[in-house]
């Protein structure tokens, strides 16, 4: 039962045809069509590249409001009991669907998948039509780092319009497995699964689960189906030193265990599922962030998750594959996934690889209670997706106030990070949250802190402990913000410097001043390769000093557009020697 990591739902894994490729396509500036028979479909763009980028083959300039999509499938009708379902991994952001003319779904939301069951009018040769919009200058939706000016400009890029992931095709029996969900207890070393069936059940059903590692059988049961619902825990394992040192799951040993799901009927399988599992908890404690009950400091890398040819979509999964190769070269042991919900099989890679990860909701910019909406329903949903990941172990539902920038005066701003918040852990509550990240802390286990400044003695006295980082915490940014909204002492919250450096070379942009405005840029320049390693081993050396921080997260791992602080350019070329900067990421 190995792991497909090029599955586009690795926890609901069955056989699946992609429809990504070659679609026709028309630009619909004015917005002057509403059906599917009206679009010229001039075109033809490749799925799942935005239009927006070059590999699309579109590359289209300016604002793309409103867009149409429309392919010829091949897809024999369902048979008596079956189903077919139409999967959109993403589309920004709003979508309607048509099969055959028949109008089958409308969608809000660019960073949560959705499904459409199309069995009614799949056929030979049926028609699928998506019609995309994505009013560019709407601030009170999530966007993430998506520019509502014409020319990107300062920490925002080009726009992502369209389906931007991945477009997949399942047939499915009508009775099966709907969703999957794992969690796990090192301590007692056991896996709960909580299986949700749709479609008809009847008596007789049962589930049938079989875990597997390291070409070992740690379960097999099988379980009477009587709800919709099925949860069982199981132990793994024999509480021994062996199995404790084989079975959980860390990042230098990335144990994950093979499940093999079967919905039965009467000695038949009725649908088969794979999945996967890990043992790993993460929790803080006293300050510190704990990795299976133990101490882990988190060096952590900002990853925006950007390609030059292909914006915000991964060129491919080998891309996703290199990227994590490349964040563990440098000697990190996770990443900040920046405003943005990434593919599905960078975090599949990430349980695999042995790579800690952040999940980042992108942000609203304009307050309000339509904002406060839109959040609040699509991070429920992208919650949901991640968290049977054992590679994503924080939350981060929003970043630097970006929407509540008023937060410390307005109660209404302040209730919605409370709301996200309680909506994370009511959903998930295994995970941290780092409830606003960077500024104006509101409740949460981690406090985020964005700190730029480029002189190491005074990140090394900022945060050398707890008495200091109190101060800092109880007192205002230079920008006149509260650090921390709960005004309350460190103590059992873990600190995490997770934003700092942002170091550019000069010979990058081409001017050694820092500006946010201009073409290229970074949060300071060094002439040299050489002097972007020593400073970077001087910032690093910092944090490893500091008896106060939980862990720190390094501004970033590639150049993006005008962003130019990468340690890697756009092209994933290192501006330093990769071993050395892996020395100083490890404080070796």
């Amino acid at each position: 039962m190995a792991i497909d990591v090029s599955h586009p739902r690795p926890f609901v894994q069955r056989p699946w045809t992609s429809l990504d490729g070659d679609w026709e396509f028309s630009l619909d500036e004015e917005a002057a069509f509403t059906q599917p028979d009206q679009p010229p479909f001039d075109r033809r763009i490749s799925v799942p590249f935005a239009p927006e980028t070059p590999a699309s083959g579109i590359a289209a300039e300016g604002f793309v409001q409103h867009c149409w999509y429309r392919r010829t499938i091949d897809v024999s009708p369902a048979a008596e009991g079956e189903r077919i379902l139409l999967h959109f991994n993403g589309v920004d952001r709003l979508a309607e669907v048509w099969v055959d003319g028949h109008h089958v779904s409308h969608h809000v939301g660019g960073y949560r998948p959705f499904t459409v069951d199309i069995t009614a009018h799949a056929a030979p040769g049926a028609q699928v039509v998506v019609r995309a919009s994505d009013d560019a200058g709407d601030l009170g939706v999530p966007r993430g780092k998506q520019d509502w000016q014409e020319t990107p400009h300062a920490v925002w890029y080009p726009r992502t319009t369209g389906i931007w992931k991945t477009v997949w095709i399942e047939r499915v029996n009508e009775t099966r497995l709907d969703d999957v969900t794992w969690t796990s207890d090192v301590g007692a070393m056991t896996v709960t699964l909580r299986a949700s069936i749709a479609g008809p059940t009847t008596d007789g059903l049962q589930l049938s689960v079989r875990l597997e590692a390291h070409g070992r059988t740690l379960v097999d049961d099988t379980i009477g189906v009587t709800d919709r619902t099925v949860e069982r825990t199981f132990p793994v394992g024999d509480l021994g030193v062996d199995d404790r040192f084989l079975l959980v799951w860390w990042p230098a040993r990335p144990t994950l265990f093979d499940a093999d799901l079967r919905l039965e009927l009467d000695g038949r399988t009725i649908d088969q599922v794979s999945s996967y599992t890990a043992l790993r908890t993460v929790s803080v404690v006293d300050g510190q962030f704990l990795l299976n009950g133990r101490p882990y400091p988190l060096r952590l890398v900002l990853d925006q998750g950007y390609w030059p040819a292909t914006g915000a979509t991964p060129p491919d999964v080998d891309a996703l594959r290199r990227d994590i190769e490349l964040t563990k070269a440098l000697g990190f042991n996770g990443a900040r996934k920046h405003q943005k919900v990434e593919d599905p099989r960078y975090f599949a890679l990430a349980d695999q690889m042995g790579l800690l990860t952040w999940v980042e909701m992108p942000s609203a910019y304009r307050p309000g209670p339509r904002t406060a909406h839109a959040l609040l329903d699509e991070w429920r949903d992208v919650v949901e997706a991640h968290r049977n990941h054992p590679s994503v172990v924080t939350w981060v539902p929003v970043n630097e106030s970006w929407g509540v920038p008023d937060c410390e005066h307005d109660p209404q701003q302040r209730a919605l990070l409370t709301a996200l918040r309680d909506t994370t852990d009511a959903i998930d509550g295994t995970r941290p949250v780092s409830t606003n990240d960077g500024w104006e802390t509101v409740g949460g286990s981690i406090v985020g802190i964005h700190d730029y400044d480029q002189d190491a003695s005074v990140i090394a006295g900022r945060y050398a402990d707890a008495g200091a980082v109190d101060h800092l915490l109880r007192g205002r940014r230079s920008d006149g913000k509260t650090a921390d909204l709960d005004q309350a002492p460190a103590g059992g919250r873990a600190i995490v410097l997770s934003e700092f450096g942002g170091i550019a070379l000069s010979t990058d942009t081409g001017d050694t001043a820092v500006s946010l405005g201009g073409d290229a840029w970074g949060y300071d320049n060094a002439d040299s390769p050489d002097e972007l390693l020593r400073r970077y081993r001087e910032q690093w050396a910092a944090v490893h000093a500091s008896a106060s921080l939980a862990g720190a997260c390094w501004t970033q791992l590639t150049d993006t557009y005008q962003e130019v602080n990468g340690l890697l350019r756009a092209d994933r070329t290192p501006k330093a020697d990769l071993d050395e900067m892996r020395a100083a990421t490890r404080g070796r």
